[in-house]
């Protein structure tokens, strides 16, 4: 578990997230605000994650059962000792007696105590099989820790994903607030001076206060990202941060040297294996029943009666024992074979689960690789579209400022410079995903990007 966590806080890191702040962040100064890598995120949601803390805790009782003495291979000692003080009547008569004799209030102290032990020689070898399985059941407790983790850092990275998303096009709709008022500017100075209209102002006016509604709605989902994040990371909702911006993709992974790895990598099939495994460990253990049982006991005791009545003062034994007891099942109206049958069953059963699984594994393989090769495809593509669409938005703006263009066509840039960069964001995004999902299928997390080559 140790080394999960090393590699978790070493490799799973991606450097994507944002630096931008919401309307609310600008208040701040940006000096006072704490800048979060997504290794430090990361590394919070692991410490705070309730989940990950309970099945942490389940996996700690799996680690202390797993001892010798749980699964039957040391010997049982009891240590007992009691005292009992009784006050009673008693009538009697003899046979040369003429009167009955009796004594009234009499009063008699029993005191024992001694030492039991017991310690099972032979069971069939259940003992054995309970042993394995008690390792096995650590095992798997150790196991779902991390699932749980993986689970965790794949949400976290989803999260930071959706923040760069949004804070990318938030970006963008600044920049054209900028230009759209520049053009307002240039509409009233142009009315002013009598070569524009009144129209072309309210026109570049409606245009602005549509761009600013944008942004603002744009901040409140970046708003809303934040605090999704902030519940992920089990923090403060309200906790303000600075984020890393960059998006680091890579770009160099070979789906031949993944794919073996989703045979000894792959989390939910050592899953499979393991219960499959612990089924194995429960027949045998059924079958050990129809084995005779050995046991062994000895001990010491002492016994001691004082009365206060009778013809003894006091009565006292002492002295040690030992023995041996054999214990055969003869006939147990076939419960024991009907257990062995469903036990049987239940091995057959996880062969078949694990074939699904595997199938099942392999299509969303294939499926996150075509996936991630179409999306990388995509980055390359629209990046070279963005900076089409931004030298072209800075050649309109620049005709536009000579007269040369309408504001239609300006306006038609500036959409264009905006569609660029969503669809290049939404390709980042996408690859970011198939990235994670292929790595954590394959059980190749240390792959996973951390910062740009």
């Amino acid at each position: 578990m140790i080394r999960f966590r090393r590699i978790l806080t070493s490799f799973l890191l991606v450097t994507l997230v944002t630096t931008g702040l919401t309307a609310q962040d600008r208040e701040a100064s940006p000096s006072t605000l704490e800048t979060l890598s997504l290794e430090d995120v990361i590394q919070i949601g692991l410490e705070n994650n309730y989940q990950i803390r309970l099945i942490r805790l389940d996996a700690d009782i799996a680690a202390n059962n797993d001892t010798p003495g749980n699964a039957g291979f040391l010997p049982i000692l009891d240590a007992t000792a009691s005292r009992e003080t009784s006050v009673e009547n008693s009538q009697f008569e003899l046979r040369n007696d003429t009167e009955p004799q009796q004594t009234e209030g009499a009063r008699s102290t029993q005191t024992s105590a001694g030492l039991e032990l017991t310690w099972t020689l032979f069971d069939g070898f259940r003992m054995f099989a309970r042993q394995e399985e008690l390792s096995a059941l650590d095992e798997m407790g150790e196991l779902n820790l991390q699932i749980e983790m993986e689970s965790a850092v794949e949400q976290l990275v989803r999260g930071y994903i959706g923040m760069v998303r949004i804070f990318r096009q938030l970006e963008v709709l600044h920049e054209q607030v900028d230009v759209t008022r520049e053009r307002v500017e240039i509409a009233r100075t142009r009315r002013d001076l009598g070569v524009g209209s009144d129209y072309d102002l309210l026109e570049a006016e409606t245009d602005l206060s549509a761009d600013q509604a944008a942004v603002m709605q744009q901040e409140r989902l970046l708003r809303t990202a934040r605090i999704q994040l902030n519940e992920q990371m089990g923090v403060d909702a309200t906790r303000m941060y600075r984020v890393e911006e960059e998006i680091v993709l890579n770009d160099r992974l070979n789906l031949q040297e993944l794919y073996p790895g989703l045979q000894r990598g792959n989390r939910q099939l050592e899953q499979i294996r393991l219960e499959k495994r612990l089924a194995e460990l429960e027949l045998r253990q059924i079958r050990g029943e129809r084995y005779p049982e050995l046991e062994v006991f000895s001990g010491f005791r002492y016994n001691r009666t004082d009365g206060g009545g009778g013809f003894m003062r006091f009565n006292q034994t002492d002295g040690f024992h030992v023995g041996l007891t054999a214990r055969l099942p003869l006939f147990d109206g076939f419960n024991l074979q009907r257990r062995i049958e469903n036990a049987s069953i239940q091995m057959r059963r996880s062969d078949l689960a694990m074939e699904q699984l595997h199938a099942r594994l392999e299509s969303i393989l294939q499926q996150s690789w075509n996936d991630y090769q179409s999306a990388l495809s995509m980055v390359e593509l629209e990046q070279g579209n963005l900076r089409n669409a931004e030298e072209r938005m800075e050649i309109a703006l620049e005709r536009y400022r000579e007269g040369v263009i309408s504001a239609l066509e300006l306006r038609e840039s500036q959409r264009a410079y905006l569609a660029a960069e969503s669809r290049l964001t939404d390709a980042m995004h996408a690859t970011k995903v198939a990235e994670t999902e292929l790595l954590v299928l394959t059980g190749h997390l240390e792959q996973l990007a951390i910062e740009a080559p």
